[in-house]
């Protein structure tokens, strides 16, 4: 097992004050990997002082050092794919191509794209539209009116164990580009890529408290959010702490971007090319072992084609060959944990108890490590728990429908709004059905096509606030207007 690992407080690795730790475990194997430290409420309270020392003088750094500095770690990043790639899977199981595209080359593209915007993040100059209410005076030219983009100041970056490098380069990029300082914690089960970053964020060149890491479990993110020098905080989850999150922060006002849980819909309508909706609603359940918020978990076919794309669907996961991430032939890995794998096994056996038919799957994997099969479930009532549920895990609720009308309607029937994937050759019924998908992304005969220029959102129960896009950086800044009289 690796030695303990510290926190990273004002630039310099620390030791916790706290003697609890906890065991990293790779989830392919069951066997401990490393020993972190938990941090304490004290660790929190010096993180969060570090940052605020800091916060001044990086808002002055300008837009150019900052872009500098960003294309820096991006490099170093890129430099580091092979350790990065291995030090995931070995953390979080996915498969090593994963882990070096999603992951480590996700991250290097997103500080990237991110690094342009701090030489744009401009105010306006605005002529003041009200009367002078001087004598003699004009509309408007007795003043100079301006505004300016200023950064909210102290971000809490609360990542989850899926994706654990990329998400934590999503909230730091546009954070670090808008001025903000960043007290960053990764999750409990997943924290070894982030204390790798934290080593290149000072190897980058990063001033000493503009990013801090403290490790540890629930409580410690609790501290975190709860702490009166946050000032923003920065969370991808699941919906239910995303909940809590937001009645903490709102207890100081407290700004918050949640991106949360999903139950996507991927809808085949009987015109779609039948074999590529396959292909990609097998990919998307599967990717990661089902463990991503936007997988379209809920697969919803037009009745006449609905045995064609079924078989397909199954066929697909009756081929993934399942393994550690480290064997080259390995499609399919291991969830995060082994309560992880309870969790999705006794969802599927609700199901099934509930009526569901099992068309594949439904068991874990004879082995030490976390494996689920990938299972596809054929499920008739839209309310059942299996439809309006996240589960995260590889499983495929496979539902009918007959109309345009009825495949909205059941798209749209979950609390969740986060994505959806519709296959047609029909453009109007593509325009249509788009527009009247209650999400925050829809794709059209694609699926999963991510970029940070665009903005991702979550509706309704899928979160608040904006990642991606510039819309995703104006989360971490404020305006400030400015009237001088002249």
């Amino acid at each position: 097992m690796a030695r303990q690992l510290g926190l990273l407080i004002d630039g310099k690795w620390v030791e916790a004050t706290s003697d609890s730790t906890s065991v990293v475990v790779n989830p392919a194997t069951g066997l401990p990997l490393a020993n972190i430290a938990n941090a304490s409420v004290a660790d929190v309270d010096a993180a969060v002082q570090a940052a605020r020392s800091a916060r001044e003088s990086w808002r002055r750094v300008s837009p150019a050092q900052r872009t500098h500095l960003l294309w820096k770690l991006s490099e170093l990043i890129e430099n580091d794919i092979d350790y990065l790639s291995v030090l995931e899977v070995l953390n979080q199981g996915k498969t090593l191509d994963l882990a070096r595209g999603l992951d480590v080359m996700g991250s290097v593209e997103t500080l990237r794209y991110y690094s342009g915007w701090a030489t744009k993040l401009n105010g306006t100059t605005n002529r003041i539209s009200a009367a002078d209410e001087r004598p003699g005076g004009s509309i408007g030219e007795a003043y100079h009116a301006f505004s300016t983009l200023e950064p909210v100041g102290v971000v809490a970056a609360v990542v989850p164990w899926n994706v654990p490098l990329v998400m934590a380069i999503s909230k730091l990029a546009p954070a670090l580009v808008a001025g903000c300082t960043v007290v960053l914690k990764p999750a409990v089960e997943t924290p070894l890529t982030t204390l790798r970053l934290g080593q290149l964020i000072i190897e980058a060149g990063f001033p000493p408290g503009v990013v801090n890491i403290v490790t540890g479990g629930g409580d410690i993110g609790a501290a975190l959010v709860g702490h009166p020098g946050i000032d923003k905080v920065a969370f991808t989850g699941s919906t239910a702490t995303g909940r809590s999150i937001a009645a903490t922060a709102g207890q100081s006002l407290k700004r918050v971007t949640l991106e949360l849980g999903g139950k996507s819909p991927l809808i085949v309508f009987n015109d779609a090319d039948l074999e590529q909706a396959a292909q990609s609603a097998a990919w998307s359940i599967f990717l990661n072992a089902g463990q991503m918020c936007f997988a379209t978990s809920r697969l919803l076919v037009q009745k006449d084609v609905r045995e064609q794309v079924i078989a397909r669907v199954c066929e697909i996961a009756g081929e993934l060959k399942i393994g550690s991430g480290l064997d080259s032939e390995a499609e399919l890995g291991p969830v995060i944990s082994e309560r992880q794998r309870a969790r999705v096994l006794s969802y599927i056996d609700s199901a099934v108890q509930s009526g569901a038919e099992m068309l594949i799957g439904g068991a874990q994997v004879p082995s030490n490590g976390f494996f689920v099969a990938p299972t596809v479930l054929s499920v008739e009532d839209p309310a059942a728990r299996i439809m309006q549920e996240e589960v995260f895990g590889p499983v495929l609720a496979v539902s009918t429908f007959e109309t345009e009308e009825e495949a909205i309607r059941l798209a749209n029937n979950t609390e969740y709004g986060l994505a959806a994937s519709l296959w047609t050759q029909d453009l109007a019924r593509a325009h249509t059905v788009a527009s009247s998908i209650e999400a925050g992304t829809v794709w059209v005969n694609c699926n999963v096509v991510l970029d940070e220029s665009q903005p991702f959102t979550g509706w309704k129960q899928s979160g608040l606030g904006i990642e991606g896009s510039r819309s995703g950086v104006e989360e971490y800044v404020q305006p400030r207007a400015v009237v001088i009289a002249t």
